[in-house]
């Protein structure tokens, strides 16, 4: 027999590989919005849950450097903050359990992801302006979250330590840290317009909103 697929990649051949998958799935998702149904948020938070494993996975050799923050961010900016948690959760336990490694950090990931989620959705009114998104004060948003996401998973250490460690281990992280904010810039530089115009198109107004619309008219 014939082994053809027996070809051993470069960790740079292997990365880059992984990085033209996951443009090719981006590339996938905006053609597949186009045959969506309008507002439908639902299907829209099952595609960048979609979106959000296959980076997470494909770009685990690059430390710290996934996409999920900012995508966790966006469905918290345009679809609240319940949706936001729902999809952290569903990305942090799939690629955990079937590939990166399930345990007690898990819930630590849900809950970081979980709360950037919810300073998405605390400071929509200010990031999304008239269907615009305000990049400036989204990267800026984004640095914050890299931080914070990376504090919160760190606090799972005190399951196995003492307290004292914490502080140690957060100065010794902090270059992967720095890692995760320069990656979310990236993110929100390459993904953050197109995520964010589609991400538009399928979300539903709250309802004080569309009351108000209607009475203006």
């Amino acid at each position: 027999m014939y082994d053809f697929h027996n070809v051993a990649l470069t960790p740079n051949q292997s990365l880059l590989l992984n990085i033209t998958i996951l443009s090719v799935i981006v590339f996938a998702v905006i053609r597949s919005e186009r045959r969506m149904d309008d507002s439908n948020p639902l299907a829209m938070i099952a595609i960048l849950a979609i979106f959000g494993i296959a980076g997470r996975i494909l770009l685990d050799p690059m430390p710290n450097f996934q996409p999920v923050t900012v995508i966790v961010l966006l469905a918290g900016i345009y679809y609240g903050a319940p949706r936001a948690v729902a999809l952290a959760g569903i990305i942090a336990l799939t690629t955990n359990f079937v590939v990166l490694g399930h345990g007690p950090w898990t819930l630590f990931q849900v809950a970081g992801w979980g709360f950037v989620g919810t300073l998405g959705a605390i400071f929509a009114e200010h990031l999304l302006k008239e269907g615009e998104l305000q990049l400036n004060k989204l990267a800026g948003l984004a640095v914050i979250s890299a931080f914070a996401f990376d504090w919160i998973v760190s606090v799972s250490i005190l399951i196995n330590t003492d307290v004292s460690m914490l502080a140690p281990y957060l100065i010794n992280g902090l270059l992967f840290d720095l890692y995760h904010a320069v990656g979310n810039l990236v993110f929100v530089a390459w993904l953050a317009n197109p995520l964010g115009e589609i991400m538009l198109r399928h979300r539903v107004e709250p309802s004080s909103q569309a009351v108000s619309k209607v009475a203006t008219n």
